[in-house]
């Protein structure tokens, strides 16, 4: 009979050979990645990994679905494992630990990680030129610049070769974006402070929120400190009383004489308004410090549109609004509407002529309102704001209820991202890592007449085909576009060789076709055979059909027919198991 049992030192011994096997496999991706040739445009092996992943994602709606199906482990060997895993989380209690152990070594998983995130170092650094060109690829078609963070992340977790490993590999660096965040640790390779550019992916557009919001909140506490000090060395204790007592001895201290002669302590200045002038008192207007708007990614902005179009609120208007006044009431003690109005919305105020204003001044009529006066709108009565301007307090910006909340705004991005659909991910991972590639190719083939058309042919074909909105559906043309780029970098004679035999031939016969048309006729292997991949992960995982696109991996370029060299000193167990450029394991 055939009975399962189950041996404890059976079962040890084989969580230790799975534990080297994971080891050997993240030393590998590590020390490839750690030296990658800064003139080299990303493996097409890389780009393909992600587009299987597309198309295999497609049946989970999130990352943590992807992670429970794919699990692939035996009833005995959870029963065998559920005491290890009970200590484990005795004595750990930190949910991340299963993660990188999983994916391998602790210490090379963290090393993998500060790479990843060291803005200093040259981890995946690669000659790129850093014009304008090269951004206008990226967000040509959706993606990400070519030297940013989401471009190295993208051939850090294509270089895996099994789903889960990805899946696991992203929600390590979900956790270490926290991690950022909590300690007030810039994204690198992402802009500081600046909003989102919706002509790039979302996900890249995320990290600029989470980069903008910290550094809003870092700006924020310096200017507290600021305010804080010139209340001190005012000799004032509280904003609610700012008239000065002692004469000005600081000469960073901004103040404004209000009409019963008095002088007043400026709050949140920040530097003249042009020649404006307060109308009851004559004091220069100061541009206050305003609280930012929100920051909103391509997503929430569609939210927002849809809220707008379904109640008619006109959102977040009215507490901008009010904000401003009190800000501008901060830094301009003794102003009035009218002087809130001509600094805000200028078009509202009408000046009045020079000569009407003279007439006026010699039949003794002295009014502040004699200089102009405000838009019909505004005198209406009931105007919204006259009744937000007389209900407003001067209260600078930075002690103001924010209007938006950096902590809740990221905490709900990183929740976003932890939830991610896999194939929209790996879609975002895709086209980055495309871009990358065509645009340091471009650079490479520019000098090259004859390979520098065909190029164009293939860079247009990629921007028509990823402005569409089902490009995710071609994804295996894609990849055999890219296939023909990386072939012409890197053997750009055989190349040219290629295509003028193909030319000679098709000139010959019927009319001449496109050549982009007849790309896989330069590079593709017309024998194309359908191979049974089976997936492979720690032994365990069960055979997945190939996905139907994959047909198109198992032709390689005749161009690039030989394997890469294998790394010194790595086992046997890994050299059955190592990635293979010209083998693909369907995850």
């Amino acid at each position: 009979m055939a009975v399962p049992y189950y041996d404890e030192n059976l079962y040890i011994l084989n969580m230790k050979n799975d534990a080297e096997g994971k080891s050997s496999q993240i030393s590998y991706i590590l020390e490839r990645l750690n030296g990658t040739n800064q003139d080299a445009i990303p493996s097409s092996s890389v780009l393909k990994q992600l587009a299987i992943a597309v198309d295999a994602g497609k049946n989970c709606k999130s990352m943590k679905d992807l992670l429970a199906s794919c699990g692939g482990s035996s009833p005995i060997r959870e029963r065998a494992s559920l005491s290890l895993a009970a200590v484990k989380s005795l004595v750990c209690r930190d949910k991340e630990d299963k993660l990188t152990s999983e994916l391998g070594d602790d210490e090379k998983v963290s090393a993998l990680m500060q790479s990843l995130f060291n803005a200093e170092g040259n981890f995946l650094r690669r000659n790129v030129n850093s014009g304008s060109e090269a951004l206008l690829l990226a967000k040509d078609i959706h993606g990400a610049p070519p030297m940013g963070f989401l471009v190295k992340l993208s051939e850090v977790i294509g270089s895996f070769k099994t789903l889960r490993k990805m899946a696991l590999l992203w929600c390590k660096v979900v956790s270490e974006l926290r991690r950022h965040w909590s300690e007030e640790l810039h994204i690198p390779g992402v802009p500081l402070d600046e909003v989102p550019d919706l002509k790039c992916c979302l996900l890249y557009q995320q990290f600029q929120v989470i980069n903008c919001c910290l550094s809003r909140k870092i700006h924020r506490d310096l200017a507290i400190e600021s305010l804080e000090s010139i209340m001190k060395d005012a000799g004032l204790q509280t904003e609610e009383s700012t008239i000065l007592k002692g004469p000005i001895v600081s000469s960073h201290i901004l103040c404004a004489r209000i009409s019963s002669g008095e002088l007043v302590l400026r709050l949140g200045a920040n530097c003249p308004a042009g020649n404006l002038t307060m109308l009851e008192t004559g004091e220069p207007i100061y541009t206050p410090v305003t609280q930012e708007g929100p920051l909103l990614t391509e997503d929430l902005i569609k939210e927002t549109e849809e809220f707008v179009l379904r109640t008619g609120s006109v959102g977040a208007g009215c507490s901008q609004l009010l904000s401003d006044m009190q800000a501008f009431k901060a830094a301009n003690p003794g102003c009035i509407l009218e002087d809130f109005v001509r600094w805000h919305s200028p078009p509202d105020w009408t000046e009045n002529d020079s000569n009407d204003v003279a007439k006026e001044s010699t039949s003794g009529f002295d009014s502040s309102y004699s200089k102009g006066q405000l838009s019909s709108r505004m005198q209406k009565e009931g105007n919204l704001w006259r009744e937000l301007w007389e209900t407003s307090k001067p209260v600078p910006a930075v002690k103001q209820a924010p209007l938006f909340d950096e902590d809740l705004a990221v905490e709900g991005i990183l929740n976003d991202l932890e939830d991610i659909s896999p194939s929209e991910l790996f879609e975002q991972l895709f086209i980055s890592l495309l871009g990358l590639g065509f645009v340091m190719a471009e650079t490479k083939l520019s000098h090259n007449t004859d390979l520098s058309k065909l190029f164009q042919e293939c860079k247009d074909y990629i921007i028509i085909t990823c402005q569409g909105s089902s490009w995710g559906e071609k994804l295996d043309d894609l990849c055999q576009v890219y296939e023909t780029v990386e072939a012409m970098v890197l053997n750009p004679e055989e190349a040219m060789k290629t295509v003028k035999q193909t030319e000679e031939i098709a000139s010959n016969g019927a009319e001449m076709k496109r050549r982009f048309m007849r790309l896989g006729l330069y590079f593709g292997n017309k024998d194309k055979t359908q191979k049974k991949i089976s997936q492979k992960e720690n032994n365990s995982e069960e055979s997945q059909p190939r996905q139907a696109f994959a047909n198109f991996f198992d032709s390689k370029s005749s161009i690039l027919r030989k394997k890469p060299p294998k790394p010194d000193g790595v086992s046997p167990q890994w050299q059955e198991t190592s990635p293979d450029e010209s083998e693909w394991t369907v995850v």
